[in-house]
């Protein structure tokens, strides 16, 4: 039986490590960390990630700014708001709230984020920081990966890993940083020919396809470190990508579904966010002239 890695428990230890580099950041410069969240329309679901979100802030020393748009709100008003709060030095952090309405060109918006406030590490700046080796903002979700990965000790170097999903909110960003740690990485996808041979020789397997139970347990193997990042709604609740119980019954170290990477994902965003102050304070990081 596996051990279970307690996404709860590293993220609510991550929140107070920000929340003690927060206070101090309010000290000395007279103002705390900011995050404006913008949230386009009254979809249910992005509501209540967005309530926990403001939760979080609160519970760790940043300050929320609200922007709760009309959904017939405009492609220029929406863009109009990005470069406000591009301009507002009280605010370090800027998240736009996926999925937008069908009449608003979400990556247009993604791209008007000043890159020093992408606390969601999708500019193609930020990206390709990543890629050269010089991150500055990461994707939330695979560094929270990462810190899970560190926390329980795992030894990345020279490891056999798969990641199973090529978005480049997952799959690609996560690659990069194992490589950069030294593991020896193969991206998978939904047509990868032979995926169950692929996964069964890996060291570390990262699940984000968005199928639930695609990745059968029985393909683990033995002593395999498993993080599952699907979030998957099914008429028996929520299911990750990989069979739990069978995959438990082989893996050294799991992620549950609920309460592993998604508690990590929204602690990394306040430590890109409280990141990004603190370089707002030295110097801006800015994307080179176009």
């Amino acid at each position: 039986m596996s051990t279970i890695i307690d996404g709860k428990a590293l993220a609510e230890k991550k929140r107070a490590a920000v929340a003690d580099e927060a206070r101090a950041f309010a000290q000395r410069y007279g103002r705390s960390p900011g995050l404006a969240v913008v949230l386009v329309g009254n979809d249910p679901a992005s509501s209540i990630y967005v309530r926990n979100k403001k939760n979080d802030c609160a519970l760790s020393g940043i300050a929320s700014f609200d922007h709760t748009m009309d959904e017939r709100i405009t492609q220029s008003e929406l863009l109009s708001l990005i470069q406000k709060l591009n301009a507002d030095k009280t605010v370090d952090g800027i998240l736009v709230q996926l999925p937008l309405p069908a009449h608003l060109n979400a990556q247009e918006v993604l791209l008007a984020i000043s890159p020093d406030k992408d606390v969601d590490g999708f500019h193609p700046y930020n990206m390709g920081r990543l890629l050269t080796g010089e991150p500055t903002l990461v994707p939330c979700t695979p560094a929270g990966v990462m810190a899970m990965l560190h926390e329980y000790d795992v030894p990345i170097k020279g490891m056999d890993a798969v990641v199973v999903g090529r978005s480049n909110i997952v799959g690609k960003p996560m690659a990069l940083l194992l490589m950069m740690e030294h593991a020896t990485v193969t991206i998978c996808h939904s047509r990868t020919r032979e995926l169950e041979r692929k996964i069964g020789q890996a060291d570390i397997v990262v699940a984000a396809i968005g199928k639930a139970e695609m990745i059968k347990g029985h393909w683990i193997k033995p002593g395999a470190v498993v993080i599952d990042v699907g979030m998957n709604r099914t008429g028996q609740g929520l299911k990750g990508d990989v069979e739990y119980t069978e995959a438990s019954a082989r893996a050294s170290l799991i992620t549950p579904v609920p309460g592993g990477v998604g508690p990590m994902t929204r602690a990394m965003l306040l430590e890109n966010t409280l990141a990004a102050a603190q370089r707002h304070v030295k110097q801006p990081i800015t994307a080179p002239p176009s």
